[in-house]
């Protein structure tokens, strides 16, 4: 099994990662593996996928363009470019990790916008991202860790967009059509 391999891959990781990048990979691993005990999912899987989630994270903009061109992306994922390591993650967790299973390769794609209606193991790798504690700071994670103590992981994602939208308007930033959408949907089932 593919997460025999995991030295291997904590090599490549710190090989291809800043070392700021590569701690918060380790600290999503980390919070992956925690929140599948807490929601009954696989833990293995869990701490893998969030190992892996940022392989492409610090490609040059030339190396994740010519994944892209590869890739099929949807009108949601194209307005911004800081979110297409998600994508591209996809190819390299596939090329340099032989990893094939769908779920894995889903949560690493939509890490970083989300979709509307995503899997419970999605959701769990997609807040893993957001909550680490090595490198996210502790005032923008607690709401969030007691959204999801008290009220499960679709209350903490909608903080999560909540915060999301916010900072977006603040700093005059596009706004992907995929993350309203995700709003809508988190609202209307709150």
């Amino acid at each position: 099994m593919i997460y025999t391999k995991i030295d291997e891959i904590r090599e490549w990781l710190k090989a291809h990662l800043t070392n700021e990048r590569y701690e918060h990979s380790i600290g999503t691993a980390e919070c992956a593996e925690l929140l599948a005990s807490r929601f009954n999912l696989d833990k293995d899987k869990a701490y893998f996928t969030g190992l892996i989630h940022d392989c492409a994270k610090c490609l040059s903009k030339e190396e994740t363009s010519a994944i892209l061109k590869q890739v099929q992306l949807s009108d949601g994922e194209k307005c911004s470019p800081k979110t297409y390591h998600a994508p591209a993650g996809v190819f390299v967790a596939k090329k340099e990790f032989g990893v094939e299973d769908n779920e894995i390769l889903s949560a690493i794609r939509w890490h970083t916008l989300g979709k509307v209606d995503m899997t419970p193991f999605e959701k769990i790798i997609f807040l893993a991202d957001k909550l680490e504690r090595k490198t996210r700071p502790c005032e923008y994670c607690e709401p969030i860790w007691n959204a999801l103590e008290t009220d499960g992981l679709d209350a903490a994602l909608l903080i999560c967009y909540k915060n999301t939208i916010k900072s977006l308007v603040d700093r005059e930033l596009n706004i992907c059509t995929i993350t309203i959408d995700i709003y809508n949907s988190l609202l209307n089932k709150s």
